[in-house]
């Protein structure tokens, strides 16, 4: 790669809505050049290409892999193919930005990093909402908050595909041999910011709704952290529209939206209340406008570590991606999710 023309060529694998919405924040860095798409099939590739103004298609994941035309790969393939096919581009000196999650299991996230290391290229998880302006606010106003006694996060979304699969026609969304189910496809977005901002939790226990197909429907996690517990309901066969808190004794942060942080307030509460009263706050919006969208600053990030010569980003590291993936683990065991990847040699 040439870091001297400030550009970072990517091919990407995976042509479905995500990948469409990353092609449009990523394309507001300067930095972004898409040079390449990846599909099983040359008429899927083909129209994605024409879509998006790309000028290479490739029908073989390893020839892309191989390809001179790139330096980086961003991957929005299904969860089961995320290690795999990242560590084909790594072996490659390929720089992989990998959508959430991570990998099916930390086993397949352990090797993910180890091939980062030894073929000495960058590799991150691309979930967004810890690397926006927002998350930044919520980590800078912690501390006015005081002793963090709770965290408490909720991500419910009803599935377009549960319907079907009510009818029984089982879509990928709800089949373990993809590695999914309600925690790997939403519940991270509520577990991946606790662990950046209050590390490993102690303990676990978790409850949930399993579903005829063998994954999670839903579940409810508690946490325990030294001094405080965390708590994070998920669900892709109810909607809920909570909030995300971080509960201090000094104050609350709330986020509106774990996903896609819209809006940020700090709560301060006020500490001369007459007996009988309850608590009092003072409400202060602590959100940060921006014009841009909110896949350009995982592009953003990735392109930093990828251009400075880094293997991690130092906010979605591979630390963290790791811890993430152990929690889900423990998780799936405790709801009885199990994977065929968690067998393999």
């Amino acid at each position: 790669m040439n870091r001297e023309r400030g550009k970072v060529r990517f091919g990407v694998v995976g042509t479905n809505f995500i990948t469409d919405w990353v092609i449009a924040g990523a394309r507001q860095d300067e930095r972004f050049e898409l040079a390449a798409v990846y599909s099983r099939t040359q008429e899927t590739a083909a129209a994605f290409a024409a879509k998006h103004r790309i000028p290479h298609t490739f029908t073989s994941l390893e020839e892309m892999a191989k390809s001179p035309l790139i330096d980086a790969v961003y991957i929005a393939s299904p969860n089961f193919l995320h290690a795999s096919q990242s560590l084909l581009c790594m072996q490659h000196g390929k720089a992989v930005l990998c959508e959430k999650p991570f990998a099916s299991n930390a086993k397949e996230a352990k090797q993910m990093i180890e091939a980062s290391r030894t073929y000495r290229v960058a590799l991150m998880e691309a979930m967004k909402p810890t690397l926006t302006p927002n998350f930044l606010s919520v980590k800078e106003n912690l501390g006015r908050a005081g002793t963090i006694r709770r965290y408490f996060s909720s991500y419910c979304q009803y599935s377009s595909r549960y319907d079907k699969f009510k009818e029984g026609v089982v879509l990928n969304a709800f089949r373990p041999e993809f590695a999914n189910g309600a925690m790997m496809d939403i519940g991270v977005y509520t577990v991946y910011p606790m662990v950046v901002l209050f590390g490993r939790p102690l303990k676990i226990e978790a409850s949930g709704i399993l579903l005829s197909s063998g994954v999670d429907g839903q579940g409810a996690v508690h946490f325990l952290y030294e001094g405080m517990n965390a708590t994070v309901l998920y669900s892709k066969i109810a909607d809920s529209f909570l909030p995300t808190e971080i509960q201090g004794e000094e104050g609350t942060i709330t986020l509106d939206r774990v996903n896609r942080i819209g809006k940020v307030t700090y709560m301060r509460r006020l500490p001369s209340v007459p007996a009988g009263k309850g608590s009092q706050s003072i409400v202060e919006d602590i959100s940060i406008a921006t014009d841009k969208d909110e896949y350009y600053y995982e592009i953003a990030e990735f392109i930093d570590v990828v251009l400075s010569g880094r293997r991690e980003s130092s906010v979605n590291t591979h630390e963290r991606s790791l811890i993430v993936m152990e929690i889900i683990d423990e998780i799936r065991r405790q709801l009885n999710v199990v994977y065929p990847a968690d067998s393999a040699g």
